[in-house]
């Protein structure tokens, strides 16, 4: 069946002034009204699906034995802890899974940036919150870091 009519995209561009490594502003143009948003939500789906990362997939905590258990000395329970480690990127060397440590007992705020790993893993945003620790509080915790593809939520 030939659709007469239909307006095809004629122009394909990229804007190489602002392309890098991780990111990159790319146009096809014309489209007939709503086609775009079609098309656009089909690619954004099949990228997110098919970017290779790392990740966190284990966590063993001290003194924890479900994740809805509250930490003592520690603001967050088990679940927002978790959460905020989903948040943390990190560039893994090689296809093996990797073990990362997390230690505090000093009064404060936790970030990704005490996160002890060896050369194979980097913490690409040390910056990322992930607990608060009280007086007398104490957060020791060994995570599991594994390379996937795309994103599965929590």
């Amino acid at each position: 069946m030939l659709w007469k009519g239909f307006q095809k995209p004629k122009r394909l561009a990229v804007d190489t002034s602002t392309l890098t490594d991780k990111y990159g502003i790319f146009w096809a143009q014309p489209f007939e009204r709503g086609f775009g948003t079609t098309i656009g939500n089909g690619l954004r789906r099949v990228l997110l699906s098919s970017i290779e990362g790392a990740a966190v997939t284990a966590i063993k905590m001290e003194g924890v034995l479900h994740e809805f258990q509250s930490i003592p000395g520690v603001v967050e329970d088990a679940t927002d802890i978790i959460l905020n480690l989903k948040q943390v990127p990190f560039k893994l060397s090689g296809d093996a899974p990797k073990a990362i440590y997390l230690r505090s007992d000093q009064p404060g705020v936790v970030t990704s940036g005490m996160i002890e790993a060896d050369g194979d893993v980097e913490v690409l945003d040390k910056d990322v919150y992930i607990a608060t620790v009280s007086e007398g509080g104490k957060l020791d915790m060994e995570m599991r870091l594994k390379r996937g593809r795309g994103y599965v939520s929590a």
